[in-house]
């Protein structure tokens, strides 16, 4: 009485179709799992906002909130809280938020309150400000890189580029 049941079919529909848009990173049908994904890239909850692997989006997106992007944008991204750059994203932007991790390719300015991360497949074109940085091994960095916090500069370059 008053309760609704998703069958499912339905259920399955669904997912397709928030995977197709973006919305579902889709882990449950990916043969390498999740595990292995999250371990390149770090995945953020899911109250996160995603530009899904299809999409491709040019603008502006400002506001309080995680942003992870997996496809195309180009534009201005100024959010409170993190952005993740993912392994196959593409972003044509300037990016200012309290952390910033590049797994994928970023031409832009980077400015982090808090820290800047480019992983190793990451590659990032431009500046970047930030209060803490690190790049593992394999990653490119091609662009000045400012470390500023509290009057101890914290720098962590590990065969990086």
């Amino acid at each position: 009485m008053g309760r609704s049941f998703i069958l499912p079919v339905e259920a399955d529909v669904l997912r397709a179709v928030r995977r197709f848009f973006g919305f579902d990173a889709g882990y449950e049908d990916d043969p390498i799992g999740p595990a292995q994904v999250t371990a390149a890239v770090p995945r953020l909850p899911p109250t996160a906002f995603r530009v899904g692997e299809r999409l491709s989006i040019k603008g502006e997106i400002a506001g309080e909130g995680d942003l992870e992007l997996a496809g195309k944008f180009q534009g201005v991204i100024d959010v409170k809280g993190t952005v993740v750059v993912g392994d196959r994203a593409e972003v044509d932007a300037d990016i200012t938020a309290s952390t910033i991790v590049v797994g994928g390719k970023v031409r832009g300015n980077l400015t982090a309150a808090g820290r800047v991360e480019i992983l190793p497949q990451g590659v990032l074109t431009g500046n970047l400000k930030t209060g803490s940085f690190a790049a593992a091994d394999g990653a490119s960095v091609k662009g000045e890189i400012v470390v500023e916090r509290g009057g101890k500069p914290k720098l962590e370059v590990s065969g990086a580029s």
